[in-house]
């Protein structure tokens, strides 16, 4: 399905029976796409609302414009360009094809672009952004999304990604840039032919491995570690650059799941290509491990910037374990060693870990008893990675950040998540906890035995109906009339509520949300008076209601079983009293 431009106006071949199908044609053609959680994301076809060629060409386009104003020196400092293994074989739409034409774009206006040759890990592109000094990144990739989407995500000069004002700046020049400019904005050929474009993969894997030993504190035991580790990198990118990173630590490299290891854009041995999904989609990995006798399981995102962990029971079975409780381990894991590097108690007053709103607060309990900075932003690593940058040019250090769907970055390499380094970082922590004869799970109870036990539960409903969103929180927003927000929630009283969308926060004495109001997206978070936080927004990326609860307790208390009892019952009233998945068709997640 090609786009067709002329001077006037640009239109599509669509089905033979468009004229029949009014909604199929507002869809495609009467809407564009906004930047979200992560860039601009959408299902690849046809229409101005979808990701194809002549989209990543307007975008590209609106992006040049206003990076060209923005930067005196632009056309010296270049454009990085990466890409996943996503495409389509029956549209040609691919990935790779849509970087190649993003360099076309940028190389036809002389302005030279740093593209990858092959597939990279997402955090390769904002590595590189900072390491080439450029005026941006564009990395081609709808990371563990469906097999049909696809998506153009924009990194800063700073290396995280986009942020307002920049992000709305960039949309307005989209929309003043929408005739491509020329033939060349369509070979994507111009790439091999144009001396303006250079390939940075070799310098910036060896640069990046070069780093990564920053955060290797033990290489002497994992050189000689026992234990083995089974990889999954999801069809994805991962299973190279993982590799290379356990040998970069001194480790064996990983087993690789033979059906998973190469790229595959159907991710045909996955319901699923995300692993936050857990066992169900970990399946494979899990029958290796049996077999090869390993204890540790980890699995990629297609992108690799996510990472999943699962753990051999010493009973039967197997733990998957959160976002959350792998972020207890991880946060725990670097401080503990930058305590051993920074025996100064005067240096903890520089160093910071960050966590998005809706992820567990053991973090903050780390830092009210370790006395180091606790920082919460948004939903989306942009916001992390943003405050990571303004930290940093205070003296600030941030030696740990994540979001609750197993996103991780350990110190502050990139300032993305980073699934590669993740890895890494969780196999010598294993390495050196079986030395200590502590499993990966038994020194997470040990955590919460120190800090405070942190229950959580993460799940969401699926809507595909955008009015259906808005009347389902336009609902919570007046439940008790109007401007009145629920006062109980499975009879538990509601002490407090914060409105991201609308700025309200009834917690603080001008009723003002701290946080940033972030008024394109919904979210609200409901402070119990029984201790649990819960939070319900929707997704940056899929048509997903998502829904949040954590019960924080108090370190030494350990009955955990009535601390998730609690949990279970605010979470299931949460669910049917506030969204009410029955009456509003809701999809309820398959697990």
């Amino acid at each position: 399905r090609s786009f067709l431009f002329n001077q006037k106006h640009h239109y599509t071949s669509l089905p033979d029976s468009i004229d029949k199908n009014r909604d199929f044609t507002e869809s495609r053609l009467c809407g564009r796409m906004s930047f979200g959680t992560a860039g601009l994301r959408a299902p690849m076809g046809a229409g101005f609302s979808r990701i194809n060629d002549l989209t990543v060409i307007q975008s590209t386009q609106g992006l040049f414009s206003y990076l060209s104003r923005y930067f005196a020196d632009f056309s010296s400092r270049g454009v990085v360009v990466g890409f996943d293994t996503r495409g389509q074989e029956e549209s040609g739409c691919s990935s790779q094809r849509l970087a190649r034409l993003t360099a076309a774009v940028i190389l036809s206006r002389d302005v030279p672009v740093h593209l990858f040759s092959t597939f990279v890990p997402t955090p390769y592109v904002p590595y590189a952004v900072k390491k080439l000094g450029a005026a941006a990144g564009v990395m081609i990739t709808a990371s563990h999304n469906p097999k049909e989407d696809n998506g153009y995500k924009v990194y800063w000069c700073n290396g995280a990604q986009i942020s307002s004002p920049h992000d709305k700046e960039v949309l307005q020049s989209i929309e003043e840039q929408l005739e491509p400019w020329s033939a060349s904005c369509w070979d994507e050929e111009l790439v091999e032919s144009c001396s303006l474009r250079t390939d940075p993969l070799t310098q910036i894997n060896s640069c990046y491995m070069d780093e990564l030993t920053s955060l290797c504190f033990h290489r002497d035991l994992n050189s000689s570690c026992p234990l083995k580790f089974i990889h999954s990198s999801f069809h994805g990118v991962g299973h190279v650059f993982v590799q290379q990173a356990f040998q970069t630590f001194g480790f064996a490299p990983p087993i690789p799941v033979p059906e998973q290891k190469d790229p595959d854009p159907n991710f045909s041995s996955v319901r699923c290509p995300n692993p936050e999904e857990g066992e169900s989609v970990l399946e494979l990995s899990l029958l290796l491990a049996e077999r090869e006798d390993a204890r540790i399981v980890l699995a990629t995102d297609p992108d690799a910037d996510r990472l999943a962990v699962a753990e051999k029971s010493d009973g039967c079975g197997w733990k998957v374990f959160t976002g959350n409780e792998l972020a207890a381990l991880l946060g725990w894991w670097m401080f503990f060693n930058w305590k051993e590097n920074h025996p100064d108690p005067a240096d903890t007053q520089r160093v910071y870990m960050l966590a998005t709103t809706v992820s567990s607060k053991i973090l903050q309990a780390f830092a009210r008893i370790e006395g180091f900075h606790f920082e919460e932003t948004l939903p989306g690593f942009k916001w992390i990675g943003n405050r990571m940058h303004e930290l940093s040019k205070t003296g600030n250090t941030v030696i740990f950040a994540f979001e609750e769907s197993i996103g991780f970055l350990c110190g502050s390499m990139v300032s993305e998540k980073d699934g590669v380094s993740s890895a890494a970082v969780v196999a010598e922590m294993a390495a050196y906890l079986h030395n200590k004869n502590l499993s990966l799970n038994q020194q997470l109870h040990n955590i919460y035995q120190t800090y405070g036990y942190h229950v959580s539960k993460t799940s969401y409903v699926i809507c595909n109906d955008p009015p259906t969103i808005q009347k389902i929180f336009g609902r919570i927003r007046n439940f008790d009339g109007e401007g009145s927000y629920p006062k109980t929630c499975g009879g538990v009283r509601i002490v407090h509520v914060r409105d991201v969308t609308t700025g309200y926060d009834s917690s603080q004495a001008d009723l003002r949300s701290v946080l940033p109001v972030s008024r394109n997206s919904q979210m609200i978070t409901f402070a119990l008076q029984n201790g649990v936080v819960a939070t319900l927004r929707t997704s940056g990326t899929e048509p997903k209601i998502k829904y949040y609860t954590e019960f924080c307790a108090t370190p030494g208390k350990s009955e955990v079983s009535s601390l998730e009892e609690e949990l279970r019952k605010v979470t299931a009233a949460l669910l049917d009293e506030f969204l009410e998945p029955e009456r509003n068709n809701l999809i309820r997640r398959f697990v």
